[in-house]
């Protein structure tokens, strides 16, 4: 059979265009969350038994989780966990940003994460993140939106070129955007907190990032490709939110993590490689009166998938590709392996998974890594040695990964979300 998915390429589009940095992301999955009824707690407060809806949020980071079906079960129940990440490859705002460089006003930027720098020359770009401001004795955050095209990083004209055959960006030297033509410092600060409505005088702290403006669309004679930016890896956080709420009435506790900072490690308070997801599920378990021992026991009896985007087959590539596994749009979700555990997949995960595409009734497409190419990773492997949890890494096929613009299939999109349900509702 094949299972209802409320999940659309014209809905991930929107959620993309809503949410332009991690901060972002948190919101407007919070938002739906919100609507749908689930509650948000804290992590500073006691919880009430975590046996309906809820989430916690963390900076760019959120953990939802919808435990109604404990309500007369075991405290050590198992989950079924989809984990994604929020941050996307980016140039961001250095801390000391405005520069006159031969007469025109730039603001620093420096890359985040594997950014594909050529991608994001030509472009204009908006300005997102958040502000941390003085208000009273207090600190206050404001997420920050700038729609319109504000920055640009100009390509060196191709008569300028050694070769003609265009420039590799020094991160240093070449990326720093265009913002204001004179003398005078360009204040990128100062107008961005007018722009949030925050007095420039009381910020504290920022977070700042560049995005393209340019809407996400479907593209092609019969709209079969999503053009978009951030699908690695938004496209998990809004197929996973979309499974979530799809699958409600589950057999186990299901939880959506998404965590900030994978692209650069997972390293942080709010990453991956924190306590952020053990310290959660924990809590869940002892909110039901269980003790540490169910806590245990839970994780032994609990399965992750760590979604994250997978290199469809490029066809004007195609020798960089894996010749016995070829991957395609449009193909179904994507299973990924590797021997050298850049991705945490073992033969228990696989088959969670493949059950689920079965029961969801989408294909299945198994993603190899060329062994003489470096292999990227995913959560999958700090979740798994963070928690003992089984770990099995998926993703949807698209093309351009790290580029300021990525490409998909309309149809992968359903079909990764409706796998992502089925497992949502395995025993």
């Amino acid at each position: 059979m094949t299972l209802a998915t409320t999940a659309t390429a014209s809905g991930l589009g929107e959620f993309i265009d809503a949410s332009p940095s991690p901060f972002h992301v948190v919101a407007t999955v919070a938002r739906t969350l919100d609507d749908a009824g689930y509650r948000r707690v804290y992590e500073d407060q006691p919880w009430e038994p975590a046996t309906g809806r809820h989430y916690v949020i963390r900076g760019g980071s959120l953990v939802a989780w919808n435990g109604a079906s404990a309500v007369d079960g075991d405290p050590a129940g198992g989950f079924r966990i989809v984990g994604g990440h929020t941050d996307s490859p980016n140039l961001r705002v250095k801390q000391n940003p405005d520069r006159v460089v031969a007469g025109v006003g730039t603001v620093a930027l420096e890359p985040y994460g594997g950014a594909w720098l050529n991608s994001w020359l030509d472009r204009d770009l908006g300005l997102s993140g958040r502000l941390a401001h003085r208000v009273g004795d207090s600190v206050a955050h404001t997420l920050v939106h700038v729609t319109e095209p504000v920055l640009r990083v100009p390509q060196l004209a191709i008569h300028l070129s050694e070769d003609r055959k265009g420039v590799h960006p020094d991160p240093q030297r070449h990326l720093d955007g265009i913002w204001s033509i004179g003398d005078r410092l360009p204040d990128v600060l100062g107008w961005v907190a007018e722009y949030a409505g925050v007095d420039p005088s009381t910020v504290l702290g920022w977070e700042l990032m560049t995005h393209d403006v340019s809407p996400s669309r479907l593209v092609g004679p019969d709209e079969a490709l999503l053009s978009a930016p951030r699908l690695d890896n938004q496209g998990t956080c809004y197929t996973g939110l979309r499974a979530l709420l799809d699958a409600d009435d589950p057999v186990n506790t299901t939880v959506l993590a998404l965590f900030d900072h994978e692209e650069v490690g997972s390293g942080s308070e709010r990453g991956a490689a924190s306590d952020l997801l053990s310290s959660i599920l924990e809590r869940i378990v002892l909110s039901l009166n269980g003790d540490r021992a169910d806590y245990l026991r839970s994780l032994a009896s609990s399965i992750c998938v760590s979604g994250d985007m997978a290199h469809a087959t490029h066809p004007g590539h195609v020798e960089r590709h894996e010749p016995g596994h070829r991957i395609a749009i449009d193909g179904g979700p994507v299973l990924k392996v590797n021997q050298n555990l850049r991705y945490a997949s073992d033969a228990v995960g696989e088959a969670v998974f493949a059950l689920a595409c079965e029961t969801a009734g989408v294909p299945l497409q198994r993603y190899v890594h060329r062994a003489d190419l470096p292999c990227g990773s995913t959560i999958g492997p700090i979740t798994a040695a963070r928690t003992g949890i089984i770990t099995v890494d998926v993703g949807a096929p698209q093309l351009a990964m790290h580029s300021a613009r990525e490409l998909m299939g309309a149809e992968d999109v359903w079909m990764y979300s409706a796998a992502l349900q089925a497992f949502f509702r395995s025993e």
